[in-house]
């Protein structure tokens, strides 16, 4: 395929899910095999809250970096070996929330075939799109090495978009986190150095309640947040002042009483992002408060 077209790029698939008893192994075995012809080495990953553990879930983005972290490491040890100057990318080709658990209970066994059944059609919460917005951050803040990645999926199927046949199409909760990081984030991507207390989890040990990454480039910057605190707001201080900006345009947060709050057919906007009026810029610090289970967009020039 390369000698047909040299700058196709390749994606070789690994053990593709971090819970696989083949994770990390395989990845090497699969990349000494193939390294020289391949560019990216797949990641796949969904996430749901499991057993009513909504402070793991909200952290899910945790695993999310680890699962890039292992795989970065293996796949330059493999070049480290090689003595090869190549560098392999990763493509996260595979990511969302996803209650596939439920789904594997509850299907039913079907002999007929039939004409575009409804499938996966999970209905999202403010919690789902709060993990959602936290999933890109950290796709985000990693796109030094995942150099491609694609949300899965898009319409009906585990979708920010559903619709009805012949009827309307409406927004499901994650719809705003993808829209307004994909409208918002340019230019470089910044690690802010963040200074957050923590809360422990059944999953992933001691995580910290606030996260966050920013972009910016030649005349505008933003800065994406998460607060995975359950019951209590969190003011939070940014200093921006290396980023030369003068005003906040635009700041707009994802939060409900309810987390578990959805939309739907009969109530398409239940769910939908609000100005966030707490945000203030003076002296380059930007200040502004995080709704607990929110996750938060802030642009400036």
């Amino acid at each position: 395929m390369k000698r047909a077209d040299k700058d196709l790029e390749l994606v070789v698939c690994g053990s593709s899910g971090s819970t696989m008893p083949t994770f990390g192994e395989w990845e090497r075995t699969v990349l000494e095999h193939t390294y020289d012809h391949v560019d990216y080495v797949s990641c796949h990953a969904y996430y749901q809250e499991h057993d009513g553990d909504l402070g793991s879930f909200l952290a899910s983005a945790v695993d999310m970096d680890y699962f890039i972290d292992t795989v970065v490491a293996t796949a330059d040890h493999v070049g480290n070996k090689r003595r090869s100057n190549k560098r392999i990318n990763i493509s996260f080709d595979e990511w969302n929330v996803w209650y596939l658990k439920e789904h594997q209970e509850t299907e039913k066994v079907h002999d007929e075939w039939r004409h575009a059944p409804r499938l996966l059609e999970d209905t999202y919460t403010v919690a789902d799109a709060v993990v959602v917005g936290s999933l890109l951050m950290t796709l985000l803040r990693r796109s030094d090495r995942v150099t491609s990645a694609s949300l899965a999926q898009l319409v009906n199927v585990i979708a920010p978009i559903m619709t009805e046949p012949g009827g309307p199409a409406w927004r499901q909760t994650t719809f705003h986190p993808f829209a307004i990081t994909s409208r918002l984030a340019s230019g470089e991507v910044l690690r802010p150095l963040i200074d957050s207390p923590s809360y422990d989890t059944a999953r992933y040990g001691d995580v910290p309640l606030v996260d966050a990454v920013a972009t910016a480039d030649e005349d505008r910057a933003a800065v994406f947040l998460v607060n995975r605190g359950l019951t209590e707001p969190t003011r939070v201080t940014i200093d921006v002042r290396d980023l030369g900006s003068s005003r906040v345009t635009e700041a707009v947060t994802l939060a409900d009483t309810d987390v578990y709050a959805k939309n739907t057919l009969a109530r398409p906007d239940r769910v939908a992002p609000a100005a966030n009026k707490s945000a203030a810029l003076a002296d380059g610090l930007l200040t502004l408060d995080l709704p607990p289970t929110s996750w938060t967009a802030v642009a400036l020039r």
